[in-house]
């Protein structure tokens, strides 16, 4: 006499649970991958700010260098003695005109915000200091006032 196996129907819908089990897990590791993804753009973008800071730091002062007679005789060419948020208009001098240049790279690279602001100051011993100011608020943890400080011997 054979035994045949008694079908288990304490069994049924076990594969439908697994499924749903396996879904739900599925789901919280979605999401915390994109949270994770998240704060990554952040931490990119706020890195992306800093680099064109330096890079807009070292812009105005390669200028400088340029125009290194200029900057050492009458300093104030190039003067931004206090924190400036405007753009400068523009005149006849080159460095008026480097100063502008610069402004306008600021507010395009780190924001038009009342937020993006500058200063710049050379000394007759052809020592500059540069200032760049700018809201980096959008980033973990950043500051609604960062700022780069350079200070460059011509």
């Amino acid at each position: 006499m054979s035994t045949r196996p008694k079908p288990l129907k304490a069994q049924r819908g076990v594969a439908l649970l697994e499924v749903l089990i396996a879904f739900l897990i599925l789901s919280v590791g979605l999401v915390g991958f994109s949270t994770l993804q998240a704060r990554a753009l952040k931490a990119t973008q706020s890195t992306l700010q800093r680099t064109k800071a330096v890079m807009l730091g070292n812009y105005i002062l390669d200028s400088i260098r340029a125009n290194k007679d200029a900057a050492i005789t009458s300093p104030s060419g190039y003067l931004v003695s206090t924190k400036t948020c405007a753009t400068p208009t523009a005149t006849a001098t080159l460095a008026d005109n480097d100063r502008v240049n610069w402004f306008a790279a600021l507010k395009s690279a780190l924001g038009d915000a009342g937020t993006t602001c500058a200063d710049l100051n050379c000394t007759t011993a052809a020592v500059c200091t540069v200032n760049i100011y700018w809201d980096d608020s959008r980033a973990l943890g950043g500051s609604a006032t960062q700022t780069l400080n350079l200070v460059s011997a011509l």
